[in-house]
Formats: structure tokens, sequence, C-alpha cells
């Protein structure tokens, strides 16, 4: 690896002196130095230039997008995908525009890919302050949209699996529309890694013009195909909800964090947040329905543990802990909407945004 210059080269041993006496210190030393010695060992190894270019321009990719999120890391987002071929005249895009308006009303902002038709629609509901738009450069295609155009919160990404990383890193909820490749590229991958557990939970809905049959055509061929045929587990159909009503659409995201509000793995420990205390014969309860999905143990409540005492924003919050298998994605779905039909004396949802 060659500099192109005597005053780059100047300017990085600069930096990497500037840097030794902060990483001493630095709250996060330990990944630093993993990532510092991943580009070492790379360097002594006999790579080819075009390898140099990808892993530089991936890691261009992740630092704009952990600049340009970071200041907004404490309010839900949604991702809104959707073909960008339709119309401003189709009702699809009208629904696109309105549910966008709906869920920052509700205090929540919204990620689309920044073309035109439904990602249009989106940053047109969500307006300029609650919009994000993450492009991507190709040759031939797609310019940012007028909603979004211009706007700080617009990334350009170069690759496809950078952007797609913070569609699904960003994103606390996911609405679909009707699309092309693009859309069901982008409703299987989500689907996919829901299923395995990398990403959510979260609440997924797909939603059409109201008597449209795009998604209820889709689910007829996940449930005769895949579902039928044991393809997939029956509960997996739980990790999304179909919809034509706009209403419901909103409701059922805002719905999904009622009483949950985020849950995270200490070690073997599955760890789930809630807003408010459940009863001890709602726990019970629980455990007496769903105890197919513990590997060991029960379910129990408690107190953040000494892992979680770093999360601020959530260490005053009750939790549930269980052990949980790590393959019954759709049936944790399922105990996520039993817990939040929980009848509950206070109002849970005031801030569902917020996190």
């Amino acid at each position: 690896m060659t500099l192109s210059s005597p005053n780059d080269s100047e300017s990085l041993n600069q930096q990497l002196k500037d840097l030794l006496p902060i990483l001493s210190n630095h709250p996060h030393r330990q990944l630093i130095q993993r990532a510092l010695g991943v580009l070492t060992r790379i360097a002594e190894e006999d790579t080819e230039r075009p390898n140099w270019k990808i892993l530089t321009a991936s890691i261009e990719d992740l630092e704009q997008g952990f600049k340009k999120f970071y200041p907004y890391r404490h309010t839900r987002k949604i991702a809104i995908f959707g073909s960008a071929r339709t119309l401003k005249e189709q009702a699809e895009y009208k629904m696109a525009m309105e549910f966008a308006r709906c869920m920052t009303q509700s205090g929540f902002m919204v990620i689309t890919g920044a073309g035109g038709g439904i990602m249009q629609a989106g940053n047109e509901g969500a307006g300029r302050d609650n919009s994000f738009g993450l492009n991507i450069r190709l040759p031939f295609e797609q310019g940012a949209n007028s909603a979004i155009q211009g706007d700080d919160k617009l990334i350009d990404f170069k690759y496809f699996f950078t952007r797609k990383l913070f569609f699904l890193r960003e994103s606390d909820a996911i609405a679909l529309f009707p699309g092309g490749f693009g859309t069901q590229d982008e409703a299987f991958e989500t689907l996919t890694l829901c299923q395995t557990g990398k990403y959510g939970p979260v609440p997924l809905v797909l939603v059409d013009k109201p008597g449209g049959d795009y998604w209820h055509s889709w689910d007829d061929y996940i449930c005769k195909q895949l579902k039928a045929k044991g393809l997939i587990s029956p509960e997996d159909t739980s990790l999304y909800t179909i919809t034509d009503e706009l209403d419901v659409a909103c409701q059922t995201i805002k719905d999904f964090y009622r009483v949950y509000h985020s849950s995270r793995y200490v070690d073997n420990l599955f760890v789930m947040r809630l807003t408010l205390e459940l009863p001890d014969e709602k726990v019970e309860k629980l455990n007496q329905d769903f105890a197919d999905i513990l590997s060991q143990g029960k379910i129990t409540k408690t107190a953040a543990l000494p892992e979680e005492q770093k999360d601020s924003e959530t260490i005053n919050l009750p939790r549930l802990c269980f052990y949980f298998n790590q393959k019954s994605l759709g049936r944790l779905h399922q105990l996520i909407a039993e817990i939040n039909q929980y009848e509950v004396v206070c109002d849970a949802t005031e801030h569902p945004e917020l996190k």
C-alpha cells in the first residue's frame, strides 16, 4: 500500500501519533485495537489493490452512516420500502405519504432509499426534518428525490451491502409497499434476518392500497409453497402483518412498543426491557403459554443487570429475562404481542418513539 504524496504520509504519521494517547484511555480501546489489528494484518499480506479499494470504500460508507445517524440515535425510525416507479397519482403513493405523515406525528422518523416513487412519498409525508435518505451511487440512476435532496440527512453509499446495513441497523420498524425485484429483495432479506435473530424483534408491516391484492398474493405463495411444505415454521408468518388500512399499519407499529421497549443478550440470557412492570400472575401465564421457546429455566422479572449499568437510557426500565432457544423467532413475536395486549393503568405509549 502506497500513499499518494509525502504530505499524505506525514499527515498519517501525525494522526497515528495523536491517536496513541487517546487510545490508552478510550472506553472502546479494545475494539479499536482489534480494528487496527485487522488492517495491520491485511497490510502485511500480499493482497491486491482492488481489495484495498473495497475495504476503504466500505469503511468510508460506515463512517458517514455512523456520523449522520448518531445525533438521532434515541429516536425510533421506520424504513419505508417500495417501488421507485409508483406515480404520484397512484393510490399506493398517496398511502405511503399519509403513512409517513402519521408516523412522524407520533414521533418517529422515516428512512427511505432517497429515490422516486414510494421513497419520495415517504420523504414528502415525513418532511425534511424527520427524513433520512440512503441513496446508492449508480451510473444510470438514481438521483435523490426533491423531498430529501440537499438535506444533511441524505447519505450517498457506494455499496448496497453497507446501505442495507444502515437501513436495518437504524430502523425500529419496517413498512413495505408494493414494488419490484428490489422491494422483494428487501422483504425477503428482512424476513430472513428476523427469522434467524440477526435483526429485531421489530414490527414488519406489508401495506397495500385499499382492496389491493399485492401482499395477499405474495402471502399465498408463502403459505402454499413455504409454510405448507415445511420450508419455514408455521409461526414465521407472525413476523409480519398485512394490511390495506392506513390506521392498522400505523397502529401495528405503535402497539409493538406499547409495553415492549427493546431487548438484548447478556451472554446467553435474553433480556427484554419493558415500559412498565408486569404483575407476577401475568409473568406466570407467559411461562405457561411460552415454555416451548425456553431452552432452560423460566421467564423471570429483573431490574437492569450489572452488564447493563452503562445503558443509562434504559437502566430504570423493568425487565423480563429468560434463556431463549434462539430459533423460535415467530413465537417470540407472539410473546411480545401477548405482552403488549396487557391492560395498563398508565399510558405506556406516550413516547414509543424514544429508545
